[in-house]
């Protein structure tokens, strides 16, 4: 079963672009929209999950570099185990 490739910068609503402030302060906004806290809809708390991941990747720089590069394979290289293989799997 394939994971769905997702668009970080698209959940966010940023340019590939766009710089640490940029997408800290979309990050924010959509995350006040969507918290749990204030919105009480079940795709609301989905958004708010989407949106966190998706600044937790581009705010790193490492991490926004491979997920850059290698796109939905990004995370195959930062975690070995999702690799589905034995020790060095995953890594080129």
């Amino acid at each position: 079963m394939a994971v769905e490739f997702k668009d970080y910068y698209k959940i966010l609503g940023v340019d590939r672009k766009a710089d640490e402030k940029t997408i800290k302060s979309a990050y924010r906004k959509l995350a006040r929209k969507h918290h749990p806290d204030v919105a009480k809809d079940k795709e609301d708390e989905r958004k708010f999950r989407e949106a966190t991941e998706a600044y937790e990747v581009l705010s790193d720089p490492q991490k926004r570099q491979r997920y850059d590069t290698l796109g939905p394979d990004w995370q195959r290289y930062v975690d070995p185990s999702r690799a589905g293989g034995g020790p060095g799997a995953g890594f080129p």
